[in-house]
């Protein structure tokens, strides 16, 4: 039965967290959990984020620690800090081989998965996780101007879902938003569900 697909979730979080912010709104991590809970049978939620070393704190840590403890696997490495040729300070945070590897063992373990995000350098990975027979669904959006998808992505995948679609199903409630942001000062609920603008990293 359709319903009992095997599914994986592979979420480039700084790319997800880019669209969804492109969109205005917040993603709620535990909706969106249980709404794929609810398309088949989720094997595995994998969740990539590069991090900042040597900070006393950083913005993306309560986020991380939340989703280890609530159904994801959190795959995260240290960025890496370089100066451009015009002597900038710039942040690199690549996290696309630790997806393409975790991809490519999983494959003959489900039927489904579903990338979160419109990086067209996975559209090779897409390609060889199909020919393993694994259907290939690609999340992100083409309503921005430009859209947040390669079209070569959306092209080589089975099927193409708008994140704007998803924004009733897995958003978080504006009013609630508002209101952490009035008392707390911040977008980032106690149990950090909220992307925080950590993630805000060159890939």
């Amino acid at each position: 039965m359709p319903d009992q697909d095997r599914i994986a979730l592979f979420i480039d979080g700084a790319n997800l967290y880019a669209t969804a912010k492109s969109l205005g709104f917040d993603i709620d991590y535990k909706r969106l959990l249980k709404e794929f809970q609810s398309r088949g049978r989720l094997i595995r939620a994998f969740y990539y984020t590069a991090l900042v070393e040597d900070q006393e704190y950083s913005s993306i840590r309560p986020l991380i620690d939340w989703l280890d403890y609530n159904g994801y696997a959190v795959v995260t490495k240290p960025t890496k800090e370089f100066v451009d040729s015009l002597g900038r300070r710039k942040v690199k945070g690549n996290m696309d081989i630790e997806l393409a590897v975790d991809a490519m063992e999983m494959a003959g373990n489900i039927d489904q998965m579903v990338l979160f995000s419109g990086d067209g350098d996975f559209r090779s990975l897409v390609e060889a996780v199909q020919r393993r027979g694994v259907r290939v669904s690609v999340v992100s959006t083409i309503t921005t101007q430009p859209p947040m998808v390669a079209d070569e992505l959306r092209r080589q995948a089975d099927e193409f879902i708008d994140l704007v679609h998803l924004v009733t199903k897995i958003g978080r409630d504006p009013v609630e938003r508002t209101d952490r942001v009035r008392f707390q000062g911040e977008r980032r609920t106690a149990t950090g569900q909220t992307i925080p603008a950590g993630e805000e990293i060159d890939s």
